[in-house]
Formats: C-alpha cells, structure tokens, sequence
C-alpha cells in the first residue's frame, strides 16, 4: 500500500525537533569531525579550532542520519560519513567566504578576515582533501563517487555564477540550474549517502527528496535576503543585492516593472557599491510587483516534491523527521 502525504503542521519545527530521532549520534559525529581534520600542525588546528566553532546546527549530517535511518536501522559508519559530508560542506563556506571576501559568517569571523586569503584557500582544499583521505581509507568508492559528483556540480555551479556576463539578464532556468548545482547537489548527497549506509533499496527515493529539498532550502533562503535581518540569516538585508547578486525574487519582479522601476534596479546595479537607500528601494520594488509571492510559490512547489518523494518510505521516526525537515527548510527562522 502506498503512504499518504502527511499533512503539513502548523507549527513550524525546529532543527532540535527534528534531530530527536538522532540526537546522541550527532555527538559521535562531532568527534569524528575533530579526528578527520586533526593534523598535528599548529597553524591549521588554530584554523580547524575556529571552523569548529563555525560549523553550525548540523542540518547535513542530520540528513545523512536520518535518511540512513528510515528502515529502522542503525549502521555505525553513519555517523563517519555524516562527518565527512559536514567537512566538504566547511569547505564550500570557507572558498565561498574567500570568493566572496565576506568578513563574517554566522556572527563570527571568516577564516579569510581572521587569518588570510591564502590560509582560506589552502584550508578549503585541505578540508576536501580529508574528506577524500578518509573514504579511500574506508574504501567506500560508491560513496566516493557521489560526493565527487556534488562537489564537481558545486564547482562548475560556482564558475557559472562567476562568468555570466549581464546579471540582469539571469533567467529562471539559470537560476534552477544555478541552486541545484550549488545547493541541491549536496543535500541530494546528503541523503543519497545516507541512504547507502543503511537504507540503500530507497537511494533513488532519498536522492530525489535531498534534491527537491536543497532547492526549496535555497529559494526560501534568498527569499530570507528580502524580508529577514541579521538576526536570522547570519548577514544584513539586501546583501545579495549589495553584491549585484541576482535571486528568484528579483527574476520574477523583473517581468512586470515599470519603466522607472527598472532604471531603479539599474542604476543600483551599476553601482559598485549600493547606498542602503537604493537596496531598500529595489526591495520594495520587488515586493510590489509580486517578487516575494512567487519565490514562495515556486518554494512551496519544490517543499511539495520532497513530500512526494517519501510517500513509499515506512513510517518510522526517521521519515516522520525527514518530512518534518521540509517544514523548516521553507522557514529557518527558529
């Protein structure tokens, strides 16, 4: 018999809700992050001890645990490759920081402001580089393959993002293409993996529900860009638009502007560095031609996705928290 979809709640569920199922094996993740990337080197465990420090609410390896166990199982190396997914995540944030010469993530300093430019990239592909060290170790090439396969999409989505040429001329599609290589990949990843290590007949299924997951997460995060403060994001309203950077928002507020809106939103474009009266202004722009409300649309569309991707899977606690994680992807504001 085929499950239903269960209905969406009304309260919003917080990460720590969702972890429950898999609370005290995210601790034995911790510990096997801080032994993957201990080097015996002064510099870099200065450098690791301040990552650590940044490495977040887990959201990843969570998925990594859960998708491992929606059969009911508990596989031990789980928990190693939760680690490994979270260090080529900190890996992406540190090269993104230093791509984007950020000086603060999460309230704290980037590794490239506290340290160097150099430090960071070097960092970066040393935290890659454990990642891989560690799998060939297990010989884990099935692993191996799809943890390849997000990264080179990050990499390429990356590179995409850096030469296109008219920012304003971004489309839709680019942007699809733009979120699920950049974001969509490694959550797919995420749960693929997990998948592999104690849940592999439903792979496909998880695969599927990581992706549609990783582009509702993005969307609803760029949305975050417009309505939200530091407080929620980590960064100020209308950084994307201060660094010239294009969302679905904006795409779709693009299509209905007036005349005069549009000089608006170029001249803030072809500002090197936008006054807060013109981000504000292009907000408000974006709000009124109904920018906001078709991000969430397309958001909740990608949310409805994930949901049909686990209506085969059994009902244990693992898929009950795997749907509830789509709940918060679409409002991380707890």
């Amino acid at each position: 018999m085929t499950a239903s979809v269960p209905a969406r709640q009304t309260l919003t569920p917080t990460l720590a809700d969702i972890q429950v199922p898999v609370r005290s094996r995210l601790d034995r993740v911790s510990e096997d992050l801080q032994r993957i990337i201990l080097a015996q080197l002064p510099l870099i465990d200065e450098v690791n001890s301040h990552l650590l420090l940044m490495k977040g609410k887990m959201f990843r390896p969570t998925l990594v645990l859960l998708a491992s166990a929606v059969d009911g199982n508990e596989e031990p190396r789980a928990t190693t490759l939760a680690a490994i997914l979270e260090l080529v995540h900190l890996a992406t944030l540190v090269h993104d920081d230093s791509v984007d010469h950020s000086a603060l993530r999460r309230g704290m300093p980037t590794v490239n402001s506290l340290f160097s430019h150099q430090v960071s990239v070097i960092m970066g592909d040393f935290l890659y580089s454990r990642a891989v060290v560690e799998l060939v170790r297990a010989n884990d090439m099935e692993v191996l393959r799809v943890l390849s396969d997000a990264t080179n999409a990050m990499t390429v989505g990356e590179m995409r993002q850096l030469t296109a040429l008219d920012a304003l001329g971004f489309t839709e599609e680019d942007y699809e293409a733009l979120i699920r290589s950049k974001t969509a990949s490694l959550l797919s990843a995420a749960c693929e993996i997990g998948a592999l290590a104690g849940a592999r007949s439903r792979r496909a299924a998880l695969a599927r529900y990581g992706e549609q997951l990783g582009m509702a997460f993005q969307v609803a995060d760029d949305l975050l860009d417009y309505t939200s403060d530091e407080r929620v994001t980590g960064k100020p309203c209308g950084l994307d638009l201060r660094e010239h950077k294009v969302t679905l928002p904006l795409i779709a507020a693009l299509r209905t502007m007036s005349a005069a809106e549009r000089r608006d939103v170029d001249a803030l474009f072809d500002t090197p560095e936008p006054r807060d009266e013109q981000i504000a202004r292009v907000v408000e722009i974006v709000s009124d031609r109904g920018g906001l409300d078709y991000a969430r649309r397309r958001g909740d569309e990608y949310a409805r996705e994930a949901e049909l991707a686990l209506v085969d899977l059994p009902d244990t606690p693992a898929r009950g928290a795997l749907h509830d994680a789509i709940a918060y992807a679409l409002d991380r504001s707890q």
